[in-house]
């Protein structure tokens, strides 16, 4: 049987897979830039590299048997195989031209959410012309080749060889619905990654094969290992646990306040009036470091509110919502809410985002207001809420019964980028994104106004969640931490001693902090680091 190409179909059956493992080789190269590549290349011994390469080739070669499997065409097999690794790694490429990360394996979770929210993930390019385009070439090319490539196909039996073929190229992936195969092989995975970052592991086994073992490694770690908030990170508080003690209970409010950061460091002229004052108050404030440069706010959130620092969380912190169940009995909403208090999470926007409307209960929140609890119009308002709007309601939570202590967390949305003309404001980005932090800090100030005036304890935290996507600006960013104040308000001002001096921070111990100088305590008080 002659395809027209070669005399020989098994020449050719050597040949494309050959073609494929060489490519793919070459296209690996292209997922960072060349700079980062070389500075991210580990030192391997000779047996390790021999492992990686091993770990690498059998992911090249599954994809192209399962493109074979499906075709019986070696050529078909080539082309889908070279598109697979050439389209992931120009996406892991544009990722880290935009954000400084190459693809990670939770990304792939991130997907619809993508198609959902184009404007928030800079992806308005995904257009009608763009799937027409796409679509197009995955079926117009697929379609040509079951057209004029002739299968390749064994003279007798060829039901049972294609039936064969198709489990055996389809085995490992059903491999995985068994516990006994998973977590072995999960367990490999996880050795073979180590505790290699993302980019050391993108060099080492390429950006397919390291989402991959990624996957499998996370996939693997059904439960959280052992953990308890770092002693490091908690200074030796605790978690109240006595909601009926004398007098009325705090109120701890959290503010986190999207893309916010301090431009005067980088000597940008910026009026922010109401975080001058707040930081003459403040206990604590300072910066405070970043979980990630410039995106991925889930992460410094879930930092805040667990307490934890993402080596602690292995496998998941890429996406650690995924698996909040994990983590429930650690996160201070959980600890809170055990003890007494009322908890609520505020978020004006889509309650699904980054799994929100299932993770957030599970870590301890028992109310939750997002954005259809907002009246708002897009057309005329802008595409976000504003942080205005969100103080408002925020404040009306505030006014409650205080024999109950509360903890609400509010995180704004109104600073996103990206920053472009609208209602919002016209000019520059840098100009744009100035006009908005006024306006948060604006709102800021008014919440802090009205804290003052309740009649119990109230401590307010603020924070930015990262660095601003403002490549106009600089690319990357010089400083990426933001910045924080941690005040007394209202009751809890009396006799407070403000810190002159500027304390740098980590996210995970924001809370802990906030909890020590409100003077709570409890049994949770001896808890150490994470184990």
């Amino acid at each position: 049987m002659s395809l027209g190409l070669f005399e020989h179909p098994l020449a050719l059956l050597t040949a494309a897979p050959a073609a494929v493992v060489i490519v793919a080789a070459i296209a690996d190269r292209f997922a960072l830039p060349a700079k980062v590549w070389r500075g991210s290349r580990p030192v391997r011994s000779p047996a390790a590299t021999a492992v990686d390469f091993a770990a690498w080739i059998a992911v090249v070669l599954l994809v192209y048997a399962l493109f074979f499997a499906i075709s019986w065409r070696p050529l078909y097999a080539l082309a889908g195989s070279l598109s697979t690794f050439i389209i992931f790694t120009l996406i892991s490429r544009a990722k880290f031209q935009f954000i400084r990360e190459p693809l990670v394996f939770s990304d792939v979770a991130l997907a619809f959410l993508v198609l959902r929210h184009k404007e928030m993930f800079y992806a308005t390019w995904l257009n009608v012309a763009f799937w027409v385009v796409a679509l197009g070439y995955v079926f117009g090319a697929s379609a040509l080749f079951m057209i004029f490539e002739e299968p390749i196909l064994p003279g007798v039996a060829q039901e049972l060889a294609i039936a064969a073929v198709l489990v055996a190229a389809a085995a490992p992936g059903l491999l995985l619905f068994l516990s006994g195969i998973r977590q072995p092989l999960a367990g490999l995975s996880a050795a073979l990654i180590g505790k290699d970052d993302i980019k050391t592991l993108t060099v080492r086994l390429g950006t397919s094969a390291a989402l991959l073992y990624g996957f499998l490694a996370w996939l693997g770690r059904r439960e959280a290992p052992r953990l308890r908030p770092a002693a490091s990170s908690l200074s030796g508080a605790a978690a109240p646990v006595d909601a009926a003690g004398k007098g009325d209970m705090p109120l701890l409010v959290v503010w986190q306040s999207e893309s916010f950061m301090d431009m005067r460091h980088f000597g940008v002229k910026l009026a922010l009036p109401n975080l001058d004052r707040l930081r003459r108050r403040a206990v604590e404030w300072g910066r405070m470091s970043s979980v990630f440069e410039g995106g991925y706010t889930l992460r410094t959130e879930f930092s805040v509110i667990s307490g934890l620092p993402p080596e602690a969380l292995g496998p998941d912190a890429s996406y650690p919502y995924l698996r909040a169940a994990a983590y429930s009995e650690i996160a201070w909403p959980n600890r809170l809410r055990k003890a007494g208090w009322n908890t609520h999470f505020l978020h004006p926007y889509d309650r699904r985002f980054f799994s929100r409307d299932r993770a957030l209960p599970l870590l301890g929140f028992e109310a939750m207001t997002m954005l259809d609890g907002f009246e708002h119009d897009p057309r005329h308002q802008g595409p976000y809420v504003s942080d205005m709007t969100l103080s408002e309601r925020l404040l009306d939570l505030c006014r409650g019964d205080g024999s109950k202590g509360q903890f609400l967390f509010a995180a704004s949305v109104e600073n996103h980028g990206p920053w472009r003309p609208s209602p919002r404001g016209g000019g520059e980005p840098l100009d744009i994104y100035l006009a908005i932090l006024q306006r948060s800090d604006a709102a800021l100030g008014f919440l802090a106004d009205e804290l003052d005036r309740l009649d119990r304890p109230v401590w307010l935290a603020f924070y930015g969640d990262h660095a601003p996507i403002l490549k106009s600006f600089a690319d990357p960013f010089p400083d990426p931490r933001t910045d924080y104040v941690i005040v007394p308000m209202a009751r809890a001002a009396e006799g407070a001693a403000p810190q002159p001096s500027p304390v740098e921070k980590a996210p995970w111990e924001l809370i802990a902090d906030m909890v020590r100088h409100a003077g709570l305590r409890g049994p949770l008080a001896d808890a150490g680091g994470a184990r």
